[in-house]
């Protein structure tokens, strides 16, 4: 499949208002692809979120947007519904699992007052628990009930987001670290146990990129700072990188690429 994406050929992206998922939708769109994407977003910045699905649709392609929970069995099932009812006989290419919803409590109190970490509330079984499953194997449940109802093309693609806090222990981002390498053996099953249903499935890895995301870990801006200075090509990564390599990858010379993890952040994690 070259050039332009046939009319019926999809991508749903879950977490697809802001940062690299909505980079992700507005890279495929170019392309040629349908878009459904979830998203959890208040009134307040619906005008913001709008505009921006409004600019894809005058790409010339479909858009269909859900502000709904799709990390209740519930909510994934009456998004599914929904979009059973679009396709018709359509189906789904790309998959991009973009939710960043997670806990960034401390694990130990801080030695350190200075430190700008509130240790008055410190992570908890529940915090790790669901932050896990809100970024992590929540994937794999999307994937299966996709599969079950019949929605993925016979070449499809999915995609996970992890981090180099997958190895690296960042203050506040132990929950989250759990969560990415939840993901990432997620990912090693899909594209696996799933390959013989034309499905394959990879990781990608970003540098430190600045998104809503990113903005809420205490010391984001250091964090910011360090990357740029220890990166070979002088800057961050931006989630346009992102959705090019997520576009690269459900190209058909792409097809042979499955349980990957692959870094897109400009040698960034090499340069110690």
């Amino acid at each position: 499949m070259q050039g332009n994406v046939l009319s019926k050929t999809w991508a749903l992206v879950l977490g697809g208002s802001s940062g690299m998922g909505l980079a992700t939708a507005k890279k495929l769109a170019q392309n040629g692809y349908n878009l459904f994407v979830v998203h959890r977003d208040r009134r307040g910045s619906m005008k913001t979120v709008d505009a921006h699905f409004d600019e894809i649709r005058a790409m010339g392609v479909k858009l269909e947007a859900y502000n709904m929970d799709a990390l209740s069995n519930e909510g994934r099932q009456a998004i599914l519904n929904s979009i059973a009812d679009t396709l018709g006989d359509g189906k789904i290419r790309v998959l991009l699992h973009s939710i960043a919803l997670g806990n960034l409590k401390l694990a130990a109190p801080k030695a350190n007052p200075d430190l700008p970490f509130d240790d008055s509330n410190l992570l908890n079984e529940e915090d790790v628990a669901q932050t896990i499953y809100n970024m992590g194997t929540s994937l794999l449940f999307w994937v299966q009930d996709i599969h079950k109802r019949g929605m993925f093309a016979p070449d499809s693609r999915v995609f996970g987001l992890t981090s180099e806090g997958n190895q690296v222990a960042w203050l506040g981002y132990a929950a989250v670290s759990a969560a990415k390498c939840a993901l990432e053996s997620m990912a090693r099953t899909i594209a696996k146990e799933f390959a013989p249903h034309g499905i394959r499935c990879n990781i990608l890895q970003p540098g430190i990129t600045d998104t809503p995301a990113l903005r809420l870990i205490p010391g984001s801006e250091s964090m910011k700072e360090h990357a740029i200075a220890r990166n070979p090509l002088g800057r961050m990564t931006t989630p346009e990188d992102v959705a090019g390599v997520v576009y690269l990858l459900s190209r058909d010379e792409a097809s042979f690429i499955n349980g990957a993890l692959i870094r897109v952040d400009g040698g960034e994690s090499i340069s110690g």
